[in-house]
Order: structure tokens, then sequence, then C-alpha cells
């Protein structure tokens, strides 16, 4: 077996060994009760291969936590881009988030047992991941919409915790409750907008006078 083969089979077991753990989250089981010997043998491997991919299980599950904190991040990044052809900014984002926890709902879950979990590592790389989902929001709102870049992370704040708590209770309700909760999320973020749109005017109109 070749260098790059066997570097190709790795990777594919490092893989395996991930979709094993996301597979096995639900509402009922977080991360922590997840066993090693569990997750390497829906992978396929003996227990004892695990090591060679991962030291234990708490670097498997800050993989995890960095793997779902991106693979959001480039979905939200790919809404901007309809939103840059024309898209109501509010209507796309919740509608895909939304989507993302029908069809991604345990890569989610994780964000969300992890976030108040008992490791302080993992809520340390919770936090960071919302961290980045605020960066990179109050850098668009900052780009296109020329708000202050002190005032957009504020606001940016505020709308991430809207949306990361309607995900948590979009995760274990059936369809027609999904869509209400979208709509009345959407209802929140206009209003969150436009209360930020009222001060910044009012600001700009003291400091002109």
């Amino acid at each position: 077996m070749t260098l790059g083969v066997r570097a190709q089979q790795k990777e594919k077991t490092r893989r395996a060994l991930i979709d094993a753990a996301f597979s096995q989250l639900s509402a009922q089981r977080s991360f922590s009760n997840l066993s090693l010997r569990e997750v390497s043998r829906q992978a396929g491997i003996a227990p004892t291969s695990f090591y060679r991919h991962f030291s234990d299980m708490n670097e498997l599950g800050l993989t995890m936590v960095d793997e779902a904190g991106l693979m959001l991040r480039q979905l939200m990044r790919q809404a901007r881009e309809r939103i840059a052809k024309g898209g109501s900014v509010v209507h796309t984002s919740v509608e895909t988030f939304m989507e993302f926890i029908e069809n991604n709902s345990n890569i989610f879950r994780i964000l969300l047992h992890e976030r108040s979990g008992t490791s302080a590592a993992f809520r340390s790389a919770v936090y960071r991941e919302n961290q980045h989902f605020i960066a990179e929001l109050a850098d668009y709102l900052y780009r296109a919409r020329g708000v202050d870049m002190a005032a957009a992370r504020i606001e940016a704040d505020a709308l991430v915790t809207i949306v990361f708590n309607a995900g948590a209770e979009a995760l274990d309700v059936n369809q027609s409750a999904r869509k209400e909760l979208a709509e009345r999320t959407k209802l929140q973020l206009r209003i969150i907008a436009r209360g930020a749109s009222i001060i910044r005017e009012k600001e700009q109109r003291k400091t002109k006078s």
C-alpha cells in the first residue's frame, strides 16, 4: 500500500469515526454519554484502532464542535450570497438555518448540548464558534449597511442569540411548529434590526445637532 493510499484510508476511517459519533447523538444523548467502544464499533474499527486517529474521546468531540461550527458558518455564507442577489436578509437567513436544523439536527445538537456541558474545554470551543458567527455577521452588517463596527457587533450578538435559541426549539418539533417558529424568529430579528436602526438614527441626529 503506497503512502498516498494509506493517508486516504486513514482519513476515511477518521471521517467514519466522526460520522459515527454524530449519528449517535439525540435529544436524550449528548456527546458525554457516548463511549469509545460504541463509536468505534459503528465506524467499523477495533477500539484500539481509535487511538490512531484521536488521542481520546475529548479530542474527537472538540473536532466535532469545530466541524459543526464550520459547516453552519459555510451555510450562512451561502445564504448571504443569495441575499446579495436580491433575497430578503431575514427570510433567507432563517429559512436556510431551519433547513440546516431539519437536515443536520445532530450536527447542531453538539453545539447546543456542549454549550452548557460539564467540560470547560467543550464550553470554550462552543463559545469560540459562537463568537465566529457573531464576528462574521458583524462584518456583514458593517460592509453591507455601513453600520459602525461596535454597534454592528452588539446587533449581531442579539441576532445570533435569537437564532441559536430558535434552533434549540426547532430540533424536536414537527414541521408545522417549525414553520410557526421560523415566522416568529423572523419577526424577532426584524424588531431587533429596526430597533438598532432607530438607535443609530438618534445617535446620528445627536452628532449633527
